[in-house]
């Protein structure tokens, strides 16, 4: 196997957006995936695009990808992010309301009852007032992980990698089951894989695994012209913190919960039928009342946290090589891909995704 300028390991949406940036920079790369690309933790139908985040470099950060997102959708023609918006409710919308104003320059406000059941129909009997993030929306997953996979399409190396090092030439390498190759720079974004590549270069990262269950329910009756996506604590619809986003043309709602079962667990949470019972039960609980009461997809799912907040994220690096941790990453990763791209040809790592930033961080 020949040398290419920069190796990504992992193929989800942050390899994928990271490679294509590169790309655009003029650089070869190649992208190192084991399985299909996109159907590890990028895998699903949708997720949520937010600029609502505790922390104001976050929502920075988002407003930079919803630019892309857009861009993306002109150059590949076709919807990256729908224009349904998202709906926060509970005690959080407020504060995070606030930590958007000033930001600034992003369509953030309060709504009432009556506008709530207009962006949110199938959310019956609420009487509430909620923060709408109207360039908020569903991210039509499969439709950019499409797009992006046939662009990169000739750069994709079908290989576990098993170890990434340094060589005594400054350049690393990286091994791979079939074949070993030497790059400039390396860039692993490997979600779960990450934490063991960074240890093998003597880098621990204080990654929290996990994992955690969302479940679809189809929309009862004729789907809506819009359904924005749903943030919702507080006990409002039954659960303390959960998250819903509507599938490609609102026939479908995905529902999921904002806390998961540790990695000690894990494998045989994934595994035991009592168990994911129990997650199922309180995913109904959680369920608006617009949705039909029994689930049509279930998707279980690891998560990758940071410890100081959910929302966190960072990048780790020595000899050229950056890793790449946190959780909640499909909406950044078109911004954040331009930033590793960026670091990974001299340009220098952005201050702000540095792990003594603590970028997401709910105190920041």
């Amino acid at each position: 196997m020949g040398s290419t300028d920069v190796g990504v390991i992992g193929a989800g949406i942050v390899g994928l957006a990271t490679a294509y940036a590169l790309v655009e920079r003029g650089v070869s790369v190649s992208v190192y995936e084991r399985g299909v690309p996109g159907q590890g933790q990028s895998g699903g139908e949708s997720r949520i695009f937010r600029h609502v985040h505790d922390d104001p470099r976050l929502v920075a950060l988002a407003k930079r990808s919803r630019s892309i997102w857009e861009e993306w959708a002109q150059r590949f023609g076709t919807e990256m992010v729908s224009g349904d918006g998202v709906v926060a409710m509970g005690p959080s919308a407020e504060q995070r309301l606030s930590v958007v104003e000033n930001v600034g320059d992003i369509p953030v406000r309060r709504i009432g009852a009556d506008e709530l059941h207009d962006w949110l129909p199938i959310l019956a009997d609420v009487d509430a007032v909620a923060v709408l993030d109207e360039r908020g929306g569903s991210i039509r997953t499969t439709t950019a992980i499409a797009a992006l996979t046939a662009a990169l399409a000739d750069r994709l190396v079908a290989d576990e990698v098993l170890a990434v090092r340094s060589t005594p030439v400054g350049t690393l390498e990286v091994r791979a089951g079939g074949a070993a190759a030497e790059h400039d720079s390396v860039i692993v974004c490997a979600g779960r894989g990450t934490a063991g590549l960074a240890r093998g270069m003597g880098l621990a990262l204080p990654v929290r695994q996990g994992a955690h269950v969302r479940l679809t329910y189809d929309v009862r009756g004729k789907p809506p012209s819009t359904l924005a996506c749903l943030l919702y604590s507080g006990g409002i619809v039954g659960e303390t913190v959960a998250y819903a986003a509507a599938v490609q043309g609102n026939r479908r709602y995905a529902v999921g919960l904002s806390d998961h079962v540790d990695a000690l667990t894990a494998e045989r949470w994934t595994r035991g039928p009592s168990s994911t019972r129990r997650a199922h039960h309180r995913l109904r609980r959680a369920r608006p009342a617009g949705l039909d009461p029994k689930p049509v997809d279930v998707r279980h799912c690891w998560v990758t946290e940071l410890p100081w907040g959910s929302d966190g994220l960072a990048v780790w690096t020595l000899d050229n090589a950056f890793f790449v941790a946190g959780h909640n990453l499909f909406k950044h990763a078109p911004a954040l891909g331009h930033a590793l791209a960026a670091a990974a040809t001299g340009d220098g790592l952005a201050k702000e995704l540095r792990p003594s930033t603590q970028l997401g961080g709910t105190s920041s």
